[in-house]
């Protein structure tokens, strides 16, 4: 789609066709240390994720957030759901820090804030966020406007499921569905901003930078 500087309506984006999730045999949830370990070549070989977190929402004034209780990282044909605990956010360290693998996602300053709380320094988050200027918004695009501008459909968003109990043992469909659409929809949309040459200058550089040193590395 070609760049228009005229922002969409929300009965216009609701009037698109639904957005495609990766298929329920490709949504992969973690629960265990050996599960991070059978796919642990495949996740320190992967370049970009699309990246976004989950957590148990809270109600009341001054409590304080246990999460994430969720950390999803998305490939373009498989979406990875990490329940989290200690051994698995040991696990999954190296790749948040790693400067060389983009987690790119949508409002990524919060996640970035809560893993600094945890003692992880996060590196090479890439926040889509701002990067829609050429279609006319001047503000930060959520991910439900950056799928209709780029992809011309409609990506469902349900209050319901985001803001349910991302804490628990077993997530229902919904939730499995709804963390690995986030996810994978970020990881399209960073590929066709990237293609496109839509991402700001400062953003560009930065990833040409990140992406052409893990080049060199390999």
């Amino acid at each position: 789609m070609q760049p228009s500087n005229v922002p969409l309506s929300k009965e216009q984006i609701r009037a698109l066709p639904a957005f495609q999730n990766l298929s329920t045999d490709r949504l992969l949830v973690i629960q265990t240390l050996e599960q991070c370990l059978a796919i642990q070549a495949e996740l320190h070989s992967t370049q970009v994720f699309g990246f976004d977190t989950e957590s148990k929402p809270t109600f009341k004034v001054g409590e304080k957030s246990t999460g994430p209780h969720l950390i999803q990282l998305a490939t373009p044909d498989r979406a990875y759901l990490f329940q989290v605990n200690a051994e698995i956010l040991d696990f999954l360290r190296p790749i948040l820090e790693n400067e060389q693998q983009l987690k790119v996602g949508f409002g990524l300053k919060n996640d970035a804030h809560i893993f600094r709380a945890k003692g992880i320094n996060p590196q090479s988050m890439i926040d889509l966020s701002k990067s829609f200027a050429n279609f006319g918004y001047s503000a930060q695009v959520g991910i439900q406007t950056a799928i209709a501008l780029l992809f011309q459909r409609y990506f469902a968003k349900s209050k319901k499921v985001s803001t349910s109990n991302w804490s628990v043992k077993n997530l229902s469909p919904q939730q499995i569905n709804y963390a690995a659409a986030d996810a994978y929809a970020a990881l399209l949309c960073f590929e066709q901003l990237y293609q496109q040459r839509l991402l700001t200058p400062q953003l560009l550089q930065q990833i040409m930078r990140i992406l052409e040193g893990s080049a060199d590395k390999a």
